[in-house]
């Protein structure tokens, strides 16, 4: 291999790299199974270029609007250790390339979405727009941001069902509900935790800009709120989305061990806490996710 070669392969390298770093490709996937696991508990049977269509189209509309975060957020992740060396900040890549990755994966997403149907495409747009353009510039001016940020961190998992049946009804509804009640706990442990790097940037994620008893008796009261509408669907009160007693008391578990730790960080009131709940919170929503399916599958009547 000549040296024009090796130097070709080392620059691809480094560009998807940082583009991955630019899209933040994990929380990107992370988005896209909740997505599918919404999308396979609306269908009996599933298309597997359906499915294609949306995990390739979810990742374009996250991709996008994290690219255009780190833009925005260029001057204030370079006062961050945990942001100063994003693909931006650190000279990996420049503003403009960024925006030009921006904008095609919002036209990518976009298109490939509304191949599906027009509403998973309007979905994804509207999730796009509140992100960049709401939650993001609100990040230094009110604690609010985290509760405009849960509207487009909660549309993924009601997406898919969106997708399978192009139709926003009590199902979709209730597991965008999940998902947005969820975020609280989740944030605000990630706010407790980076509280003193946040605060070099100006930004409070904290409902009371402060890492005080009232941000932890909020903490404990949304997990409460994601507990009982996690387990609703056992009611038969939500259409075609149900859940079998016995997966409602595997989700109640599941969501009474994050209460624990979010009562822990209550009592405590420290940053090793805030992380055993932030990792928690994680477990938490991707074994929801799983117990749903796996009832779907093998329980529904």
């Amino acid at each position: 291999m000549n040296s024009s070669s090796v130097s070709s392969s080392n620059s691809f390298l480094f560009f998807s790299k940082s583009f991955f770093e630019l899209t933040k490709a994990r929380l990107a996937i992370s988005v896209v199974f909740s997505s599918v696991v919404g999308y396979l508990l609306a269908v009996d049977s599933f298309d597997l270029y359906t499915l294609f269509l949306l995990a390739l189209g979810g990742y374009c509309m996250v991709g996008a609007s994290n690219s255009f975060n780190q833009i925005i957020e260029k001057d204030i992740d370079s006062l961050m250790d945990r942001t100063k060396n994003r693909p931006i900040p650190s000279n990996k890549m420049s503003v403009n390339t960024a925006f030009y990755i921006s904008i095609i994966l919002t036209l990518i997403g976009i298109v490939v979405l509304y191949k599906i149907n027009p509403r998973t495409a309007l979905f994804g747009a509207i999730s796009i727009f509140i992100y960049t353009c709401l939650y993001t510039p609100l990040k230094t001016i009110t604690p609010l941001s985290v509760f405009v940020g849960a509207f487009p961190g909660a549309i993924p998992f009601m997406l898919g069902w969106v997708a399978a049946t192009n139709n926003f009804g009590i199902e979709p509804g209730t597991l965008f509900m999940i998902q947005f009640f969820w975020q609280f706990p989740h944030f605000w442990a990630l706010g407790w935790m980076l509280h003193d790097d946040y605060q070099k940037a100006g930004i409070n994620m904290l409902p009371t800009k402060k890492r005080d008893k009232s941000t932890a008796l909020q903490i404990v009261l949304y997990s409460l709120w994601t507990i009982i509408i996690s387990v609703f669907p056992v009611t038969g009160l939500t259409g075609d989305l149900r859940l079998s007693v016995w997966s409602a008391v595997i989700v109640l578990i599941l969501g009474l061990v994050m209460l624990f730790y979010s009562i822990n960080l209550y009592n405590r009131m420290n940053v090793a806490a805030a992380k055993k709940l932030f990792t928690v919170s994680i477990l938490y929503l991707t074994l929801l996710q799983i117990t749903y399916l796996i009832d779907k599958t093998y329980l529904w009547t």
